[in-house]
């Protein structure tokens, strides 16, 4: 600051205080605001929500369980059939669990196995359509 001299000088440094003052207190306002907003229970919840979300280690592994779970239950659904008996639906959840387990510990052999049974499956589908497209493009001999 400049020396003041003046009375003049002194109450233009007054009003440039006053003003920076009033500046610094939007600014203080503004930033306790923010930080009120980041304290609150939904808010927190909210951004460690996101922070997992974003973590690639995390996605890998709930979608490994998931696949093994679905493929898990799929078996028990299969073993025990419709209608099983109280020993049969044990055997099925110890079946479920232990698959889960596999496929959750081996997820790219897994995926590998699922990628091969997917082409086989469309390759399948589509030799099909060519062969019912074929046989509806075939036109017999007019008589």
């Amino acid at each position: 600051m400049q020396t003041i001299i003046t009375e003049t000088d002194l109450r233009v440094a007054i009003l440039q205080l006053e003003s920076r003052q009033a500046e610094e207190g939007k600014l203080l306002k503004a930033q306790f605001l923010v930080a009120v907003e980041s304290i609150k229970p939904i808010n927190l919840i909210k951004s460690a929500f996101l922070e997992a979300t974003e973590s690639e280690d995390l996605q890998d592994n709930v979608i490994n369980s998931s696949i093994g779970l679905s493929v898990g239950y799929l078996s028990k659904v299969l073993f025990q059939g419709i209608s099983g008996s109280p020993i049969k639906k044990m055997l099925g959840t110890a079946l479920m669990f232990g698959i889960k387990k596999i496929v959750a510990q081996n997820p790219e052999t897994v995926k590998t196995w699922g990628r091969v049974i997917f082409n086989l499956v469309r390759n399948l589908l589509s030799e099909k359509n060519k062969k019912a497209q074929a046989e509806k493009d075939w036109k017999p001999a007019a008589e």
